[in-house]
């Protein structure tokens, strides 16, 4: 029983797999990859945490959070980008930990996987929700209370969930429902409007940055970690740190918890190595390579 819980499912029969009639079409060069990423990225975690790290957690050293977060992704980034090299197929961690750790693994951690997305399309829908209301409000339209939020949240000052009074978030549903039947349509169409917004949004990070580069006053960076650098929890207990009004960690270190939502997604990329076009290094310019893209490079993989 033992031996079956730790079986792990052999390169071979990944590989296998990929030749079957039931695999992803491979319709996704670098520029859609790199738009499905840098997508996934841009999101709530920079429009909307990013506010509420600096105001609740961090102050000034958010910038900190960011670099510490952003290392942190960096690395994991290059396990990802060797994993979906040598196993190049959908699925992710838990694609990953079945070829190397076992079933038992690979079962763990896909139910992770299922928490983490679920967790962070409900953020990210709730924030759509929220701008979007914003948004109506300057037509002097007002959706009623009981369509606008949750039935119940979580207030930091108490420490606690409580309830809202509302039904149920009108916008959240409808914008999901609406991002899932574009999914269902096909991933060479989804990939097409996903490459739309990430033009969008990051013309609108450029913007930001360039009008804002005239308001920095760096005055406002004192004191520069009035929360100070710790932040660190363990089962709920503070062991680095100070500890905020409602018993939740505050701190540089809380911070990059926080903003590391906003690097979410990065490992979506890999995930979508089974859909990603790929060719056999035939061509006299990468001919040192064992797999390229040049036009040349005709001879698709695996044979």
């Amino acid at each position: 029983m033992a031996s079956l819980l730790f079986w792990k499912k052999p390169h071979s029969v990944l590989l296998e797999e990929l030749r079957s009639e039931n695999r992803l079409r491979r319709v996704l060069g670098p520029v859609q990859l790199s738009s499905l990423g840098v997508g996934a990225i841009i999101g709530t975690g920079i429009f909307v945490l990013v506010g509420v790290a600096a105001h609740d957690n961090t102050g000034p050293a958010l910038m900190l959070s960011f670099v510490a977060a952003g290392l942190t992704c960096f690395f994991a980034a290059l396990c990802y980008a060797e994993f979906a090299s040598m196993v190049p197929v959908a699925g992710s961690a838990y694609t990953y930990a079945y070829a190397t750790m076992g079933e038992l693994f690979a079962w763990i951690i896909g139910w992770d996987l299922i928490l983490e997305y679920a967790v962070a399309s409900s953020t990210v829908a709730h924030g759509w929700s929220h701008y979007f209301q914003d948004f109506l409000l300057f037509f002097q339209i007002k959706l009623p209370r009981e369509f606008t939020n949750a039935p119940f949240d979580f207030f930091a000052d108490q420490g606690k969930l409580a309830l809202t009074g509302t039904w149920f978030d009108l916008p959240a549903i409808a914008i999901t429902v609406l991002v899932t039947i574009i999914l269902v349509k096909g991933i060479k169409e989804s990939a097409s409007v996903n490459a739309a917004i990430v033009i969008m949004k990051v013309s609108i990070v450029l913007f930001v940055i360039g009008v804002g580069t005239h308001y920095v006053n760096p005055a406002n960076w004192h004191p520069f970690a009035p929360f100070g650098l710790g932040g660190l929890t363990f089962f709920g207990h503070t062991i680095v740190g100070q500890t905020g009004p409602g018993g939740q960690p505050v701190g540089m270190l809380a911070g990059a918890a926080i903003v590391f939502f906003a690097y979410i997604g990065f490992d979506s990329v890999s995930t979508h190595a089974e859909e990603a076009k790929i060719r056999r290094a035939t061509c006299p310019s990468a001919s040192w390579f064992r797999w390229c893209s040049a036009p040349s490079c005709t001879s698709p993989w695996p044979p």
